[in-house]
């Protein structure tokens, strides 16, 4: 989890509207066109389409009407009927920069970046230097996960524009989604700096997660104490306060943000398997039963589930939590850490033999995991 991104805001430049002709019906082309751009501008979408559908009244293809009544539907998320009035321009006018902008535009709406791409690269072909549709190219192949592209694209924009926030925003995702959280902490931070006096409650929360992901949990808190300050409410700045206060094992500091989010959201089944687990770390085990059974009542969930078998080894019934790890096993056989918590009920019981055969069919998976190596290799010495 690493926040809700920065996205940029739709593409908002209208055209400049130029007729060649003097003569009547050019002038009231160019009228309808500037009164039509103008009410889109003000917000007034149908009263836009109206002057626009009247332009092609006077002229069938008219390149002004038809971008404009494309950009009226895409302001209204009518995406797909956008998409048909951008191709109807494009194919009178193939090198028409806002239709293929805003054909793009529709295609990254519905997630189909591919074809945004396809559409961005032929506008490239006749401005290679709009760092607007660079930034947005390389969101797309952000996207698709080729990070080599989308890396390059974010980098050209930043040596023709040094702080462009959204190459930085844009380099700090990247760099999040590849796992290569010193790097995205590198951008974050330098947006940081650059907008200390007005910063993006999303910028802190992102700069925290990247310490949560590095497990320098105690430089995460300041980034979403800040966060909060600004939005005492912002369900990613508690998430990550309660996160890192459990990765400092200071349960009962994370348990003060889990029921912060409780406060707000009392079904979130995943909020209340965490919560659990903390009551469970710190030794309440009747508290920590309570909020994993709610968690179960709302739906089946694995991690509470473990967490009633864990309350059941902790208490000394061994043989309950035995059944209930082995139930869990069944569901979900390649989970390791299962096998490992049974290994060690059975061992609790005096039965090395069990515990080394459950690691053994583990292993049988061909799945490597170096928890379950080391736990059968003790377990085989201490045979």
């Amino acid at each position: 989890m690493n926040g809700s991104e920065i996205e940029k805001d739709s593409f908002e430049e209208y055209p400049e509207i130029k007729v060649e002709g003097n003569n009547s019906k050019n002038n009231e082309i160019a009228e309808l066109s500037k009164r039509g751009y103008q009410l889109l501008k003000e917000g007034d979408v149908d009263g836009a389409k109206d002057e626009f559908k009247k332009i092609l009244e006077l002229e069938n293809n008219n390149n002004y009407a038809l971008v404009g009544l494309g950009d009226s539907e895409r302001k209204l998320n009518h995406f797909n009927d956008a998409i048909d009035y951008y191709t109807k321009c494009l194919s009178f006018y193939p090198g028409n920069n806002y239709a293929l902008f805003g054909l793009a535009d529709c295609y990254k709406t519905l997630n189909q970046f591919h074809k945004a791409i396809d559409i961005w690269e032929q506008y490239l072909v006749h401005d290679d230097r709009n760092i607007t549709v660079l930034t947005r190219v390389a969101d797309a192949y952000r996207k698709i996960r080729d990070f080599k592209k989308s890396k390059q694209l974010y980098l050209k924009v930043l040596d023709m524009e040094e702080n462009n926030p959204y190459a930085l925003i844009g380099l700090g995702h990247l760099h999040y989604d590849f796992k290569e959280y010193t790097d995205a902490l590198f951008y974050w931070t330098r947006m940081l700096e650059l907008n200390e006096d007005q910063v993006d409650i999303r910028v802190l929360t992102s700069i925290g997660n990247c310490h949560r992901k590095l497990k320098t949990f105690e430089k995460g808190v300041p980034y979403f104490e800040r966060a909060l300050s600004l939005d005492p409410k912002n369900f990613y700045a508690l998430f990550g306060l309660a996160d890192c206060y459990r990765g400092m094992n200071q349960q009962f500091r994370s348990i003060e943000y889990w029921n912060k989010i409780l406060d707000m959201d009392p079904n979130n089944k995943v909020i209340l398997t965490r919560a659990g687990d903390a009551y469970r770390n710190s030794g309440d085990y009747k508290t920590a039963e309570m909020y994993y059974n709610k968690a179960m009542n709302i739906d089946f969930d694995i991690y509470a589930a473990l967490g009633l078998a864990l309350i059941c080894k902790g208490e000394g019934r061994y043989e309950e939590s035995a059944e209930r790890l082995g139930a869990l096993i069944k569901n979900d056989p390649k989970n390791y850490r299962l096998y490992i918590d049974l290994a060690d009920s059975y061992v609790k019981m005096n039965q090395k033999k069990k515990a080394i055969e459950t690691l053994e069919s583990f292993q049988r998976f061909g799945i490597r995991s170096q928890a379950v190596n080391e736990t059968l290799e003790r377990l085989k010495k201490n045979a």
